[in-house]
């Protein structure tokens, strides 16, 4: 005899039945090509990445502003899902301040200024089920006149180390906002919150790092000396104990810096100082780069290539005479024929000028 089955058992069996016997249950959609393709641009500005994630209308000879995008309402910038702008750091949008994060990006077209919409809801279907309490940001914007552009795009040009001007360009309309980063503090919260608490803390060279780029930038002294104090306790060498003299200057510990280069100083290899040298020469302390290629000049004489780069200190910092004066001591100490050849170019450039 069998067991009576109970509502629940048999509404479930049902269920499944039914999902055997549904077309649906058994295939997928054929992939065919969207009227309004995905496309995404992606730019670094500084260490910040930048994607913006969206689907491009084209215009096909419609009027688009003010009559299929009406004025004075919220637009999803772009067709089909959200359109969505990714920023893995924080930023200045338009000079307004936008945390880090994943925000549907949605505009509200006029037509003498725009608004740019940045909101936490970055899942939703367009602008549909748009909801202005899910703010993170609104900034205004003036519209540019531009050529026929027959596709939606947007595109993001830098325009600085940490800067960069969003556009979305359609039909005959350019939209720019301005997006800028604290290119240092981003740096420093990375060391801080990432950099430092993975494999790099357990280096001498990641507590340096850190360091220098303070000693560089001139930024957050005294917690630069902490790092550049756990760097030495790992591994004394010239590269940590000269960072932590350029520290102890910037900190008015004049004496103490003094002694810390001798220290340096003692321990250095050319290539140790010359490295030095150039790392001072791409920050634009200029004046520093050519007191440790004199120095490096001072310990090897001999050496054709502590010449060569005082001779680039000088030449950097304007000094034409002796740029080419030191070019010419390197020329005359160097047996390779391709640095020959370099330096006599150099020297052919500086009298050219």
């Amino acid at each position: 005899m069998l067991r009576t089955l109970s509502c629940v058992s048999l509404l479930a069996l049902l269920a499944v039945v039914c999902l055997i016997g549904s077309p649906a249950a058994a295939q997928q959609n054929l992939p065919v090509p969207e009227q309004s393709p995905a496309a995404s641009v992606t730019q670094t500005v500084g260490i910040t990445e930048i994607t913006i994630s969206y689907h491009r209308p084209a215009v096909r000879a419609r009027a688009i502003w003010g009559a299929l995008v009406p004025y004075n309402a919220v637009w999803r910038a772009g067709a089909n899902e959200n359109t969505t702008i990714r920023i893995s750091d924080p930023v200045m949008i338009q000079g307004k301040p936008l945390p880090a994060g994943t925000y549907g990006l949605h505009m509200i077209p006029g037509e003498k200024e725009w608004t740019i919409i940045f909101s936490k809801n970055s899942t939703s279907w367009g602008s549909y089920s748009y909801d202005q309490k899910e703010d993170a940001l609104r900034v205004t914007t003036v519209p540019e006149q531009t050529p026929l552009q027959e596709w939606l795009s947007y595109q993001i040009e830098p325009a600085a180390a940490g800067s960069a001007t969003i556009s979305l360009r359609w039909e005959k309309l350019k939209v720019p906002f301005r997006a800028e980063v604290d290119i240092p503090a981003t740096v420093l919260r990375k060391a801080r919150e990432e950099y430092l608490r993975g494999l790099a803390r357990f280096g001498w060279q990641g507590w340096y790092q850190a360091a220098n780029y303070c000693a560089m930038q001139k930024l957050d002294l005294d917690e630069a000396l902490s790092w550049i104090d756990r760097s030495i306790q790992m591994n004394k060498n010239f590269a940590n104990l000269w960072v932590k003299a350029d520290l102890l200057m910037q900190t008015g510990k004049k004496d103490q810096a003094a002694k810390m280069k001798q220290d340096a100083l003692a321990v250095g290899t050319e290539a140790a100082v010359n490295t030095a040298g150039y790392q001072y020469l791409g920050a634009g302390r200029v004046s520093e780069a050519i007191e440790l290629f004199s120095l490096n000049v001072e310990k090897y004489p001999d050496s054709w290539n502590v010449f060569d780069s005082l001779a680039e200190g000088y030449a950097t910092q304007g000094d034409k005479a002796k740029a080419k004066e030191y070019y010419s001591k390197a020329l005359s100490k160097v047996t390779d024929e391709d640095q020959k050849a370099r330096i006599r170019q150099a020297i052919s450039v500086l009298g050219s000028q």
